[in-house]
């Protein structure tokens, strides 16, 4: 079972201090596998490779735009975060998952069906996306290019292709397309099989902050949001729905139930999910904050003016 919480905007201070105490609690396992969904003010990330280069804006302009810079334990290179991007972060325990072709699953495996996860997110709001080989993340192909998709039987990652590590091509013969744009991000962390970071997923977010960094020490391709590629952005759900049916779509994929915590105290505790009836909320019927949420959103304010 997976159980999700949705937070709403809360300093990265604050979610990286939240994702901390999770992890020890999955390690304990006095709690399930949790996936947290939210979106942070600016802020620019940095991996534990990152290249520093990768950041264009100087600190002078980073803090004149209020942007706050983090050196972080996951992997890849430098990454934006902003308003109307949804972020999500798995707590989960590798152990507790199994792979499609067998056996259990790695923290490459992980990645690949988050970013499984993203491209059927794009597919319910009519955007086709995919991967390109030998990058991580979710893609938007250009005009008349093509991706490596699920629904391509030929271009399908193998079980054997799980097995290597992001960064090797998956298919020597798929070339990269050159006017591809980046929807998804994706970086991970592994402590002794439980997960944190996770994703991040462009929705309404302002593209020209990306012009601050080289996303993910990419220098020849851009980002796109989903605001920016479905049919009729008028018609495009607030991201509290996104988050929601990002959360069903992650129980599509790990085939596991998913359910709304009711708190982050019952989540802590493991206990409290929603009945299975009410497994995801109605369309219409967004959830309610809770408070202890309200008050992280209240300290972090207090972060983002210190």
């Amino acid at each position: 079972m997976i159980q999700y919480i949705y937070l709403g905007r809360i300093a990265y201070d604050a979610a990286l201090r939240l994702q901390e105490d999770l992890v020890e609690l999955r390690r304990e396992e006095r709690i399930g596998n949790v996936l947290l969904l939210l979106e942070h003010p600016p802020v620019l990330t940095l991996g534990r490779h990152a290249n520093r280069a990768n950041v264009l804006a100087s600190d002078e302009l980073l803090a004149s735009r209020g942007v706050t810079l983090h050196q972080i334990n996951r992997g890849g290179d430098v990454t934006y975060h902003g308003p109307g991007q949804l972020v999500g972060y798995p707590i989960f325990d590798l152990r507790s998952l199994e792979r499609a072709s067998g056996g259990r699953m790695g923290p490459v495996d992980f990645v690949r069906e988050m970013e499984e996860v993203l491209i059927r997110l794009c597919g319910v709001f009519g955007v086709r996306a995919g991967r390109i080989a030998g990058l991580t993340g979710v893609w938007v192909p250009g005009e008349g290019g093509t991706l490596r998709h699920p629904d391509d039987e030929d271009l399908s990652i193998t079980p054997s292709a799980r097995d290597l590590p992001p960064g090797t091509p998956l298919s020597p013969g798929i070339p990269v397309e050159p006017n591809a744009r980046k929807i998804g991000a994706i970086g991970i962390h592994v402590s002794r099989g439980i997960t944190s970071h996770g994703f991040a997923f462009n929705v309404t977010t302002d593209l020209r902050d990306f012009a601050l960094i080289n996303p993910c020490g990419i220098t020849d391709k851009s980002v796109t949001s989903l605001e920016r590629e479905v049919p009729d952005p008028a018609a495009l759900p607030d991201l509290e729905t996104i988050a929601h049916q990002a959360a069903r779509q992650f129980g599509s994929v790990f085939k596991q139930p998913v359910l709304v915590a009711e708190s982050m105290d019952a989540l802590r505790n493991g206990t409290g999910a929603l009945p299975a009836k009410r497994e995801f909320p109605a369309e219409d019927t967004p959830l309610q904050v809770p408070g202890e949420v309200e008050q992280l959103h209240g300290e972090g304010s207090r972060l983002e003016r210190a």
